[in-house]
């Protein structure tokens, strides 16, 4: 792979789902990205989006005469947070109604759900939230509790309900992303809608980690990094910037070994005040692996501050390389790279 392949597959870009523009394609198409995410709404049903994928995935780069596929993922949370909906994809319903089932219902739900996905030509959903919201809290937290996206309100609860939802989806061979680490759940603010949300209460070891905990034992393929600041944990960076956060907590006490995503760093309030090149290059160095953003426009400012600071860094180039290789690794479990 060539410098700017490698740094390719460190990104993933936000398209619609119901609209793809052309110049955002190009954009994607001329920095290598190596994942797509579908996003906003669409109603056209699984054998549209189909369609539309297969269109993406024409445009992967070739490495040696071998297609590099893409991975194509999106948020199929339910209730307020679904992506795709419309012929063969099910209403889904919030995440609170499902943490209210049997967990043996949910994980034969979600086999169902995944199975939708897979028609669509999906590998991964963002999904499940592994946040536990205070029942005192609850609709106060914005990001998650007022729109019923957590399974309940004790860690129990959410332990046993996201391990349902990830089982059924790797039952139908679909990857899923727990989020948002280390938890949305104590805060006021959203980090997609607001800056400077802090977390005073989070610390590492704190019951509200016990969902990822678990989650990570049974073999989570992603993780996604939230955009909060955790005083408690590492007061100085938001938790996507902190190598406290992620290489410290994520990979070393928790022993994630999977791919770490980041929350969206095109569009959240939360990084504005950064540049997108700061975005990238400080997620990385921080040790995270996939950089989502939901705005094209950033990628060619991510992707260039990538590959000029690895030509300055030589521990920022081995970090990128070993990036590289649990993304390649995670696609060659979805069936999107043949290793010959």
């Amino acid at each position: 792979m060539t410098t700017a392949q490698r740094v390719g597959q460190l990104l993933m870009g936000g398209i619609s789902a119901s609209q793809p523009d052309q110049a955002q394609l190009r954009i994607l198409r001329d920095n290598h990205v190596g994942s797509v995410m579908l996003t906003g709404r669409s109603t056209a049903g699984t054998t549209a989006t189909r369609k539309l994928v297969d269109g993406f995935r024409g445009q992967a780069d070739q490495v040696a005469g071998r297609r590099v596929g893409l991975l194509v993922s999106t948020d199929q949370e339910g209730g307020r947070v679904q992506v795709l909906s419309g012929p063969g994809f099910s209403a889904m319903p919030s995440g609170l109604t499902q943490g209210s089932w049997p967990t043996a219902t949910l994980r034969t739900q979600a086999a169902a759900w995944a199975g939708e996905l897979k028609a669509a030509g999906l590998d991964l959903n963002l999904a499940p939230v592994a946040d536990v919201v205070p029942a005192a809290l609850g609709a106060r937290n914005i990001p998650i509790g007022s729109f019923q996206r957590e399974y309940g309100h004790t860690p129990d609860v959410v332990t046993s309900h996201t391990g349902a939802f990830a089982a059924g989806f790797a039952q139908s061979g679909v990857m899923t992303t727990l989020k948002h680490f280390p938890g949305l759940g104590q805060v006021i603010g959203n980090t997609d809608t607001t800056a400077n949300v802090v977390d005073s209460v989070t610390t590492a070891d704190s019951p509200s980690l016990t969902p990822f905990r678990a989650g990570i034992q049974a073999g989570s393929p992603f993780v996604m990094i939230s955009s909060a600041t955790y005083t408690k944990i590492d007061p100085n960076h938001l938790a996507a910037f902190s190598p406290t956060v992620i290489d410290h907590l994520l990979r070393g006490q928790l022993g994630f070994k999977g791919v770490v995503i980041s929350d969206d760093l095109g569009n959240a309030v939360a990084v504005r005040s950064f540049t997108p090149t700061q975005r990238a290059v400080n997620f990385i160095a921080a040790g995270g692996d996939m950089i989502l953003t939901v705005q094209p426009s950033t990628i060619p400012a991510m992707a260039q501050g990538i590959q000029t600071r690895m030509g300055q860094d030589a521990s920022f180039r081995a970090k990128v390389d070993d990036s590289v290789r649990r993304i390649l690794d995670a696609k060659h479990n979805a069936g999107r790279l043949d290793c010959g």
